[in-house]
């Protein structure tokens, strides 16, 4: 499923991909990438807590790398190969708040589009 906001974020990463290339810390990208959806108008949080709600309990521990305009989460990485767990995180991320799309972005991919991955509930 592809939308115009998602597309933003995507062109954005390519971009700080294409600038600073791969092999950075995660941190430094996920400040970048802020950085550049700043640059294009596009409201960006990072480090957002998120609570788990478990048999009417709140645990805290949950952290967003970047909520996009409120309703997108970006998750990123920057390693050699995705772990399966990455999947699950953005999922449980995504159930958590409620929100229904998220971006998986490994910055550590020679072409960031193939290292990019669409999830939705």
């Amino acid at each position: 499923m592809e939308d115009a906001l998602t597309e933003k974020i995507i062109g954005a990463a390519i971009e700080v991909h294409r600038i600073l290339g791969p092999g950075l810390l995660e941190s430094i990208y996920e400040e970048a990438l802020c950085v550049e959806l700043d640059l294009r108008g596009v409201r960006c949080q990072r480090q957002i807590d998120v609570d788990v709600n478990y048999k009417g309990r709140t645990i805290k521990g949950q952290r967003i790398d970047l909520l996009v305009a409120g309703e997108v989460v970006v998750e990123l990485k920057a390693v050699a190969t995705l772990p399966e767990v990455a999947t699950a995180q953005v999922l449980s991320y995504l159930k958590a708040t409620g929100l229904k799309r998220g971006l998986l972005v490994n910055f550590n991919a020679p072409r960031l589009v193939n290292g990019i991955k669409r999830i939705s509930l």
